[in-house]
């Protein structure tokens, strides 16, 4: 992983996050929320390990980061290792995070157009740790993954 020092530790959370998602036999996705330098949210795919059918890891994040003020979400910045699905971009939309910062979307292209066009900053970072992982995770898996897409195999 590369790029601006705070950039960095908080990607590199996110993805100490995807990692413990693999290692528990999960979904590798993470994502931290940030605010004012702080990471207030943390969290990974634990769809397989609850049974859920929607705690992905930017919800997940949401849900650790608890209930929070407007304007805390506002000037907040969520990282993710994977480009945001539609639910997971909803809820983006939905708290008023204004920036999201994407560790790849090469295995996913996920809603970032619809994002930016509701007025969020969206930047890619073409991660190659992140990507690696989800190939890794998703040729071992590929039916997981399907089904945490919404797809049939």
């Amino acid at each position: 992983m590369s790029g601006s020092s705070d950039t960095e530790q908080f990607m590199q959370a996110a993805f100490a996050e995807a990692q413990k998602g693999y290692d528990e036999g999960g979904i590798p996705i993470g994502s931290v929320i940030v605010h004012n330098g702080q990471i207030i949210g943390r969290g990974h795919n634990r769809r397989v390990q609850q049974g859920s059918p929607i705690l992905h890891g930017e919800m997940d994040a949401f849900e650790n980061a608890g209930r929070q003020k407007a304007s805390v979400y506002a000037q907040a910045t969520l990282y993710t290792t994977l480009s945001p699905c539609a639910m997971c971009s909803g809820a983006i939309l939905l708290y008023g995070i204004k920036r999201v910062i994407v560790g790849e979307n090469q295995t996913f292209l996920g809603e970032e157009e619809l994002l930016k066009s509701r007025g969020v900053s969206v930047e890619v970072r073409h991660d190659s740790a992140c990507r690696d992982l989800m190939r890794r995770f998703i040729a071992e898996k590929p039916e997981l993954w399907n089904e945490d897409i919404g797809q049939e195999l």
